[in-house]
C-alpha cells in the first residue's frame, strides 16, 4: 500500500521542481550570456558581419554556458522548493508520517542523475564541437572575403582587379560616402562607377563581401576593349540601388583543423590521445589528462547537488532563507574553482589527478551526503515512533 503513495509524492515533487527549474535556467543563461553577447555584437558590428553570423556564433556559445547553468539552476530550484515546503510545514507533515528527508530528496537526486548524464554528453561531445565552431565562425567573420574596411581618400584593390575609393567612411570603414570604383573586364572594357553612398558587409556564405551602392552612375567605355569597338560610344546608366559581390582572394588562409586545443577534443579523443591511439599534436600529455579528469569530475558531482540544496533549504523558521542560499552559492562556486585550480595544477606541474581533482570531488560529495544525513536523523526517530508494531 506504500508504493502508490510514494509514487504520488515523487510526482508531486517533480511537478513542483519543473517550473522554478525552467525559470532559474533561463535567468542564469541570460545572465551568463549578456556580457558576452554585448562584446560579440560590438566585435561583429565592427567587422561588418551580418545578423545571421551573430546568431550562429551565439548558438555556438550556448553549450558552454548551458554547462554552467544546469547545476546552478538545479540547486536554486531545489533550494526554493525545499524552503517553501519547510515554511508551509509540508516537510514536518511528511516526516511525522514516516517519510524520511532522504526519501523526500530522492526524486531530486534522480533528476540530478539524469542531468549528470546529459552533462556528460554536453561536456564530452557538444562543447568541444561548439567551441571549435565558435572559433572558426569568429575567424571567418573577421578574415573571410575581401576585408570590409576602407580609409577615407585611399584606393583599395579588390580581388577581381578593380580599384575603389571613398571620400568619407564611417562605422569602422563599412559605411562609405561618395564612392568611386574603376573596373576592367576580361575583354578590356573599362567601367567607372560612382555613388553617393555605399555599405560593405560579409555575406552569410562567408566567402564573399557584398557592396551595396545607392544613387549612382555607371559609365562604360567599350573603346578600351578588344579591336572592333573603336567607334562605340560610351554609355551612362543611372541607378538608385545596386549591389555586387567581391570574391575572396585565392589562397586566402583557412581556419585550422579541430584538435589544436584540448578543450576541442571529445572524451573518446582525449582517451585515445592519452593512450597514443591517435596522432600526437603539440598538446601536452598533462593537459590532456587534466581536461579528461576535470570533465568527468564536473559531471559526476551534479547528482549530489540536490542533497546539499535540500539540507540547506531546511532551516529554522526565524532564520532568513538568504543565508542558506548564500552558503549554497559559496560552496558550489568554491567547488568549481577548486576543480579549475586542480586542472591547472595538473597541466602546469604534472600533479596527480587524485590529489588535484578527485580529492576535492570526494570531499564535496561527502559534504552533500553528510549534510542531508545530519538533517535526516530527526526523521528517522519520527518514523520509528509511527511504525506499526
Amino acid at each position: 500500500m506504500r508504493s502508490p503513495r510514494l509514487a504520488t509524492l515523487d510526482r508531486y515533487l517533480l511537478m513542483q521542481l519543473l517550473p522554478p527549474f525552467i525559470i532559474a535556467l533561463s535567468a542564469v543563461l541570460a545572465a551568463l550570456l549578456l556580457e558576452r553577447l554585448l562584446v560579440l555584437f560590438d566585435d561583429l558590428a565592427a567587422a561588418g558581419s551580418s545578423l545571421t553570423t551573430f546568431i550562429a556564433l551565439l548558438a555556438d556559445l550556448l553549450p558552454h554556458y548551458l554547462g554552467l547553468a544546469l547545476p546552478a539552476a538545479l540547486s536554486v530550484s531545489v533550494f526554493q522548493i525545499t524552503r517553501r515546503m519547510s515554511d508551509n510545514n509540508e516537510i514536518d507533515a511528511l516526516m511525522a508520517s514516516g517519510v524520511s528527508l532522504i526519501r523526500m530528496a530522492r526524486p531530486f537526486m534522480q533528476t540530478g542523475l539524469v542531468l549528470g548524464a546529459l552533462s556528460m554528453m554536453l561536456y564530452g561531445y557538444l562543447q568541444p564541437f561548439a567551441r571549435y565552431d565558435f572559433r572558426a565562425g569568429f575567424y571567418f567573420a573577421a578574415h573571410t572575403g575581401w576585408a570590409p574596411h576602407l580609409q577615407a581618400g585611399m584606393f583599395a584593390a579588390t580581388s577581381d582587379g578593380s580599384v575603389m575609393s571613398a571620400d568619407g567612411v564611417s562605422h569602422n570603414g563599412t559605411v562609405l560616402h561618395h564612392v568611386f570604383i574603376r573596373e576592367r573586364e576580361s575583354n578590356g572594357t573599362i567601367r567607372v562607377v560612382t555613388a553617393d553612398r555605399g555599405r560593405l558587409t560579409i555575406t552569410p556564405s562567408r566567402v564573399e563581401t557584398r557592396l551595396d551602392l545607392w544613387n549612382g552612375t555607371i559609365l562604360t567605355d567599350p573603346r578600351t576593349a578588344t579591336p572592333g569597338h573603336a567607334n562605340a560610344e560610351p554609355t551612362q546608366t543611372q541607378f538608385e540601388h545596386t549591389d555586387r559581390l567581391i570574391m575572396r582572394k585565392k589562397g586566402a588562409a583557412s581556419f585550422r583543423a579541430r584538435g589544436a586545443d584540448e578543450r576541442e577534443l571529445t572524451l573518446f579523443e582525449l582517451v585515445r590521445r592519452l593512450h597514443h591511439e591517435e596522432p600526437q599534436t603539440d598538446i601536452a600529455r598533462e593537459s590532456l589528462r587534466a581536461e579528461l579528469n576535470f570533465r568527468l569530475a564536473r559531471a559526476l558531482a551534479i547528482p549530489f547537488i540536490p542533497a546539499l540544496a535540500v539540507a540547506l533549504g531546511i532551516g529554522a523558521k526565524r532564520r532568513r532563507p538568504i543565508i542558506g542560499l548564500i552558503a549554497l552559492a559559496l560552496i558550489l562556486v568554491g567547488f568549481d574553482h577548486a576543480l579549475q585550480f586542480g586542472r591547472g595544477l595538473i597541466a602546469a606541474r604534472d600533479m596527480s589527478s587524485t590529489t588535484a581533482i578527485w580529492l576535492p570531488e570526494i570531499a564535496f560529495c561527502v559534504l552533500c551526503l553528510a549534510s542531508i544525513l545530519r538533517r535526516s536523523r530527526g526523521s528517522w526517530r519520527r518514523r520509528k515512533l509511527v511504525r506499526p508494531a
